[in-house]
């Protein structure tokens, strides 16, 4: 009994609520340094190994295929096996895969290197939304938690900074020197505690002799599944309008809207730039107003922008438009979006549901890439620019059906 309430006060600590923070936004960031530092490096290992532009897309989909895949397993393993021993094995095995494309000599072995690399560095996310989201005090969960969100444009920083100053030493080594922090970031989570209400919620089943069950979450009907399927929609949408506005929006940007290759980094390093903030703010606007507010006004904010940056013509209207089209397809939508997930389902499904929730939106992912491929076959650019990112939009909308949450409640209070 002693020992119990120790371990309350310690993960209840405001230092331990600050380490496990820190922990977790850095685990993100490097998640995130991870996939970049392959988007940044493709061009020069495509030239180093040979690979033509349809194994590049094949690359693509591979990846992807790993992400949806590998997700999925880790959110239900958090609710078997637990939230810190998932969380553990996502962060070793990317150590081990960013390491192992230092050696990688033909198409296959990046392949399959980069897809499990990939797969378990994108599942960060969904383990860190259930670990941390169950640790966080109540009263303002969603404003800390987006704080280890804000991670992921901090992780784009790294990744463009190493391979800047390290790329005269080219590719092998800079992936090389990736697993460095990632260590570092191994030895601190050693310290995580488990999360209570995992382990309370194991105790129970074991006097009960029950267990996880994919029944209750996907064949029941209920408040349960209905939250599911909107989610599903609105992520999957999210991930489809994606494409355009984040993926491919620097070849947009130079061969559309007539800007240098220069000019193009420039806008991607001030939006990436002030990201960190509007994560944080993102997080706070949903303490103040609700987080499904911010999340359906991040939705009915997406088509309008992006026909704005169709249709702008001059530099400083592209800019001010697409920097705003950043920030609320990211920090904004992401900072509120993740922690109403965590507070949509009860613990002991909770790390199978945003595991799925994380792979709808890798779904979305290989959606809109589908769309822009078969649409700009086409040769029409504005008709696939409406198409992926303003049409491709619009179910997120969908999400006006959620049910609002108010913030400051325990998690068992919300659903049980």
């Amino acid at each position: 009994m002693d020992s119990k309430i120790a371990y309350r006060s310690l993960s209840s600590s405001p230092k331990y609520i600050f380490y496990l923070i820190v922990v977790a936004c850095a685990g993100w960031a490097l998640a995130s340094y991870d996939v970049n530092l392959l988007v940044l490096a493709l061009p020069e290992i495509a030239q180093s190994l040979g690979i033509s532009e349809y194994e590049l897309g094949i690359l693509g989909f591979v990846v992807y295929g790993a992400q949806f895949i590998v997700t999925l397993f880790v959110g239900y393993g958090m609710d078997r096996y637990g939230r810190k021993r998932m969380w553990m094995i996502c962060m070793s095995g990317t150590a081990i895969f960013t390491g192992m494309t230092c050696f990688v000599h033909n198409f296959w072995e990046l392949a399959t290197v980069r897809a499990l690399a990939s797969g378990l560095a994108y599942s960060e996310l969904a383990v860190s939304i259930t670990i941390v989201n169950e640790q966080l005090p109540a009263r303002n969960r969603g404003l800390l938690y987006s704080i280890v969100q804000g991670g992921w444009p901090l992780g784009v920083f790294l990744a463009s900074g190493v391979y800047l100053i390290f790329d005269r030493m080219g590719w092998r080594f800079v992936f090389l020197l990736g697993v460095l922090p990632i260590l570092a970031v191994m030895l601190g989570r050693a310290f995580i505690k488990e999360s209570e209400r995992f382990e309370e919620e194991k105790i129970r089943q074991a006097t009960e002799g029950t267990k996880p069950t994919l029944r209750e979450l996907f064949l029941m009907p209920g408040d349960i599944r209905r939250q599911l399927v909107i989610l599903s929609i609105g992520w999957i949408s999210y991930g489809t309008s994606y494409v355009a506005t984040n993926f491919y929006i620097t070849y947009w940007l130079t061969e559309h809207k007539n800007f240098t290759s220069h000019q193009a980094s420039f806008l991607m390093l001030l939006s990436g730039g002030a990201g960190f903030f509007f994560y944080v703010g993102g997080g706070w606007l949903g303490e103040r107003i609700g987080r499904k507010t911010v999340i359906v006004l991040s939705a009915a904010l997406v088509a309008p922008l992006s026909l704005i940056f169709l249709y702008a013509q001059t530099y400083w209207l592209i800019v001010l438009d697409y920097f705003f089209l950043y920030q609320i397809t990211n920090g904004v939508w992401s900072a509120a979006g993740y922690a109403y997930q965590s507070e949509s389902f009860p613990t002991r499904i909770r790390g199978t549901a945003v595991g799925f929730l994380a792979a709808m939106l890798v779904l979305g992912f290989v959606s809109g890439s589908v769309l822009w491929t078969a649409v700009a076959g086409e040769h029409d650019p504005t008709l696939t620019w409406v198409v992926v990112a303003v049409l491709g939009s619009l179910g997120m909308l969908v999400t006006a059906l959620l049910r609002p949450i108010s913030p400051g409640q325990e998690l068992e209070a919300i659903v049980s």
